[in-house]
C-alpha cells in the first residue's frame, strides 16, 4: 500500500483572507468551497483546507513548496509587488534575500495568520 498526503488544515483567522492570500502568491485558484473549509489543490493533488478558528487556536506552522524554477520566478515577483516582507532563512536573520541552498532558490514568507510559507526549486540535501 503507498501512503500519500491527501489534504491538511490549515487553521486561520480567516479562511477566505488565508487562502486568498495563498493563491494569489503562488499564482494558483481556490478549487472548493464546502462546509467549513475553502480548498485549494496543488499540482500533486494535495489539498490545503483553509478553515477560520479562534486566533488563540492558531499554532504557527511551516509550509514549503517545491516549485519549479519559473513558478519561483512568479512567486518571488508576486510577493516583491505586494510589498510582503521576505527572508533567505526560517528565522528572518537574512530579510530582504533569497537562498541559493542545493544550487537552487529558496524564500521564506508569512501568510496573514502567521503561517511561514516556503517555496524552494530544490529539496533541501539533494546537493549542487
Amino acid at each position: 500500500m503507498s501512503v500519500q498526503l491527501n489534504h491538511t488544515i490549515v487553521h486561520s483567522r480567516d479562511k477566505r483572507e488565508s487562502a486568498e492570500f495563498f493563491t494569489r502568491v503562488m499564482g494558483l485558484e481556490i478549487s472548493a468551497e464546502w462546509g467549513p473549509f475553502i480548498a485549494v489543490e496543488l499540482s500533486n493533488g494535495v489539498t490545503l483546507d483553509f478553515a477560520t478558528v479562534p486566533a488563540e487556536s492558531i499554532t504557527p506552522q511551516h509550509y514549503a513548496f517545491l516549485v519549479t524554477e519559473e513558478e519561483f520566478d512568479g512567486i518571488f515577483q508576486r510577493v516583491q509587488d505586494a510589498g510582503i516582507t521576505y527572508y533567505a532563512d526560517p528565522h528572518g536573520k537574512q530579510p530582504g534575500e533569497i537562498n541559493r541552498n542545493d544550487g537552487g532558490r529558496g524564500v521564506y514568507f508569512m501568510d496573514p495568520s502567521g503561517h511561514a510559507l516556503e517555496a524552494i526549486t530544490r529539496p533541501y540535501g539533494s546537493g549542487a
